[in-house]
């Protein structure tokens, strides 16, 4: 695992961690852009608590290419932009940063706000080789007001964000993810009720397969029958959409002791999206 500096030429590069199987990037079977949700970064899908919980370390263990990118404000050129950029804003830069660096299939994996980056930039700005987008902690209909994305103290904003108990994850977790945790721009604050509020009509133009992944104990967005019904029949042009539970798991999915089942499912879906090239259907 090393960190990687993308549009080294920007004026606000785009940094990040790439794993990569044996043999390096030519025996990698698929390569999987990894981004961020707000107030993270991309030690996000690096988890230190325990050997399980890493995106990265089992990606590319199983022969995957495994990229977890810091999005526009956030990683070490923040400074440069500490106001952040809104949704699509981001999906433009990521879209550029990757232009020179992928090759080959691509899964674009999104948590939370960078879920709606992922969903943006399949829209919009889809990558070439891009196979499918999978989204984990991100709806279209918010269970809290806009607003509370704001609070950053307080065990009811932590419920948020860790579930009801810190037992969901493993010891050492918060110690650990000390170094990941960052604040979350302004811009991308104020965004938060956009998306809810119609932002999320790119889900209308995503023409890739997509797979959603609700946590037991996700809070911060609806994900009741109707609200899943509502939100899978805007992706029309989406070839197959699939909705997951994940038991045993807060918002925060890929720091818990459910980040092996829900990485291991990220995989698969991946797997089944190479085997069988966009497969049509609606799975629920």
């Amino acid at each position: 695992m090393r960190r990687v500096t993308l549009g080294a030429g920007r004026e606000a590069p785009v940094t990040g961690l790439l794993a990569e199987p044996e043999g390096g990037p030519g025996a990698a079977r698929a390569l999987v852009v990894a981004l961020h949700g707000g107030g993270m970064s991309s030690g996000y899908f690096d988890g230190q608590a325990h050997p399980d919980v890493s995106l990265l370390s089992l990606g590319a263990r199983l022969g995957y290419a495994v990229l977890a990118l810091d999005r526009p404000g956030y990683g070490p050129y923040a400074g440069l932009e500490p106001d952040g950029r809104d949704v699509a804003e981001q999906a433009g830069v990521v879209a550029e940063a990757l232009a020179g660096f992928a090759e080959g299939a691509l899964l674009l994996l999104g948590h939370s706000f960078g879920g709606k980056v992922a969903l943006a930039l399949a829209a919009d700005r889809a990558p070439r080789g891009l196979v499918a987008v999978d989204v984990s902690g991100v709806g279209h209909r918010l269970a809290v007001p806009a607003g509370r994305a704001a609070r950053g103290d307080g065990f009811g904003a932590r419920q948020l964000d860790w579930g009801p108990t810190f037992g969901l994850y493993p010891p050492g977790t918060f110690r650990a993810s000390r170094s990941v945790v960052a604040p979350m721009p302004r811009r991308e604050v104020e965004s938060v009720g956009g998306w809810a509020g119609g932002g999320a009509d790119v889900l209308e133009r995503v023409a890739v397969p997509v797979r959603f992944t609700f946590a037991e104990h996700e809070a911060w967005w609806r994900h009741g029958p109707d609200d899943v019904a509502d939100l899978t029949g805007r992706l029309a042009r989406s070839p197959r959409v699939v909705v997951d539970r994940l038991p045993g798991a807060g918002h925060n999915v890929s720091l818990g002791w459910a980040a092996r089942t829900y990485h291991l499912r990220v995989f698969a879906f991946l797997e089944e999206c190479l085997a069988a090239g966009g497969p049509t259907g609606r799975e629920a």
